[in-house]
């Protein structure tokens, strides 16, 4: 069971799990429910809401400093991500001195950097790492592009509809929510997910990790919300992706879980199930 001992000893397994199995079986009905209304309409249903995320709900006792208000990555024991319709937005390249661009070496998959340059990434160099290390990235968009091509909202809907998944170095992250919008930040639908493409590591063990991870994103409230799982998704696997998130989330969370008021699951049209409520406070 992916739990540590924080989490075995002040939160209810058993709690979770029937909080699990109910959240299940109800998306299950409302499935078939959906689907016999479709039959009888012999049409799709156009209220029909596509979001088939679990989410884990956090309340806090109090709202977090600013400082803490940045994404943080919490690893999963099962990926809900599919490798699949993926958008990586990497960083521009700065102004370098000439024939400063990098090169990759084919027989060793390194990139080489030019004598007394920093390492200079461009599409066509990014693109032939992904092919050489086997990586199914679907589009490789530069943030200038981004910036330049999608400034409509039209235009950013029509990138947030393309892509299962958004991916972005993570020297570019905090630039990202003006870009793309509100679209991808509500409910942290598609918020892009960090990874470390500096340096010569291997870009492959860095995207798998991050299809197996999901973003806690504190906001200036004291309610947090996180991706954990899918509805399609066996019991256990979500009740061990919500026991590894709540260890997760407590490592970044003031006070560990002494600042934690509440954690309830729940998709987004259904009700908050609680899986965890801190004693009341004494007076």
């Amino acid at each position: 069971m992916a739990s540590t001992t924080m989490t075995k000893a002040k939160t209810n397994e058993d709690q979770v799990r029937k909080a699990v199995n109910a959240l299940l079986k109800w998306k299950k009905l409302q499935s078939k429910e959906l689907q016999n209304l479709n039959s009888l309409s012999h049409e799709e249903s156009e209220e029909e809401d596509d979001d088939d995320f679990i989410y884990l709900q956090l309340t806090l006792k109090k709202s977090p400093p600013k400082q803490l208000t940045t994404p943080h990555k919490i690893t999963l024991p099962h990926s809900f991500q599919s490798f699949s319709n993926i958008c990586l937005i990497i960083a521009d390249r700065p102004k370098k001195p000439h024939n400063s661009k990098s090169i990759l070496d084919a027989k060793t998959d390194k990139i080489k950097k030019p004598h007394n340059s920093k390492i200079n990434l461009d599409v066509e160099t990014v693109q032939k790492k992904l092919e050489y290390e086997g990586i199914p990235i679907d589009k490789v968009m530069k943030i200038s592009k981004l910036k330049s091509e999608y400034k409509s909202f039209e235009a950013k809907r029509e990138l947030y509809d393309s892509y299962e998944l958004f991916l972005a170095d993570k020297r570019v992250v905090n630039l990202l929510p003006g870009l793309l919008g509100k679209q991808f930040y509500k409910k942290k639908r598609k918020v892009p997910v960090p990874v470390d493409l500096r340096g010569n590591s291997s870009w492959k063990e860095e995207i798998e990790r991050a299809c197996s991870t999901t973003l806690l994103c504190l906001g200036n409230g004291t309610c947090s919300v996180l991706k954990i799982g899918k509805g399609g998704m066996e019991n256990g696997e979500v009740m061990e992706n919500v026991l590894a998130s709540i260890d997760g989330i407590i490592e970044f969370v003031p006070k560990k879980l002494d600042g934690v008021r509440a954690f309830h699951l729940k998709f987004s049209d259904s009700l908050a199930l609680p899986v965890y409520e801190a004693l009341p406070d004494k007076k």
